[in-house]
């Protein structure tokens, strides 16, 4: 039995080998830029030290952990950090879901395509331009939005340097630029549900929103459950280089997050055993809240990850 069982896998692997050939740059990245580099975790444990190297610096177990623990700004970062994800969470996770099953309801071609074109386009653009696109719309001064407020005979606001609206213009700039290409999976999956079930659910008299609410949500839920374990895994990430765009000095205390501490700290003060703990912190917090909505998926009767 072994052996016709190994003969059937290489016989499925010369039949399909230009298939398995395409696998080869997606794994190539992996082992290189994902689990190469985590040989580098151990500098967590030691006084790291770029001149004796790894191997020649030496070893303090968990002083740097006992150290980010032991910091105020360590907790005045993490609840930036989880506050702003859990914003973008909560407004940008279901936001793709409801615009994706806005546009399956479009039903002119030509319409539904240039809405597409125009809800994608913003994905393209770096956050360098995003962010001088945000600064030119918010300022105090020339900006179009307070402009309009002036002309409501209320006072500017300065939203980028103003501890109340920083973190909403964090949200609302990366739900500009991400919910259009958001939608492209669950539209994906939208074109997978069988006709039949809306004509057969028609016959029976269901309207429009208990067709959505008894077929289409039901279909997509498959794709909604592992989209959502997928951003567990980011729920620390919030995204470097939107955030260190428009943070500046005056909103220190309400948008300073893990990636731009990291930089400021490892980067430009050279403490890189320090924060590559902190790095492996966020990263164990990762694993653990991925598991863990696995997990209950599969509790609920849904297809998790593994």
């Amino acid at each position: 039995m072994k052996i016709k069982s190994k003969v059937k896998r290489k016989n499925v692997l010369v039949k399909y080998w230009d298939l398995y050939l395409l696998l080869v740059p997606g794994v190539l990245f992996f082992i290189i830029f994902k689990y190469v580099p985590m040989w580098g975790i151990v500098i967590a444990f030691q006084d790291y030290s770029v001149f004796a190297g790894i191997q020649g610096s030496e070893w303090v177990g968990f002083k740097h952990f006992e150290r980010m623990f032991q910091a105020e700004e360590f907790y005045r970062i993490f609840n930036n950090t989880l506050l702003i994800s859990l914003y973008k969470l909560f407004w940008g996770f279901p936001a793709p879901i409801i615009v994706a099953l806005m546009l399956n309801e479009l039903r002119n071609l030509m319409y539904k395509r240039t809405i597409q074109t125009i809800i994608y386009m913003p994905h393209f653009l770096s956050w360098v331009i995003v962010g001088g696109i945000m600064m030119n719309l918010l300022g105090p001064s020339t900006g179009v939005v307070n402009s309009f407020i002036q002309f409501l005979g209320f006072e500017p606001i300065y939203f980028i340097a103003n501890d109340s609206w920083f973190r909403t213009v964090l949200v609302t700039s990366d739900l500009w630029k991400s919910v259009g290409w958001g939608t492209i999976l669950y539209l994906a999956a939208l074109a997978g549900i069988n006709p039949q079930l809306y004509e057969a659910a028609t016959v029976d008299g269901a309207n429009k929103w208990q067709q959505t609410w008894h077929i289409t949500l039901p279909s997509l839920l498959p794709t909604i459950v592992i989209l959502f374990i997928l951003q567990m895994g980011n729920i620390l990430e919030v995204g470097f280089e939107q955030v260190f765009i428009l943070l500046n000095p005056l909103v220190y205390n309400v948008g300073d997050v893990f990636e731009t501490y990291v930089y400021r700290v490892g980067v430009t003060q050279g403490q890189f055993s320090y924060t590559t703990a902190v790095g492996l912190f966020k990263s164990v917090v990762a694993l653990i809240l991925v598991v863990a909505a696995n997990k209950i998926a599969k509790k609920l009767g849904q297809n998790g990850l593994w």
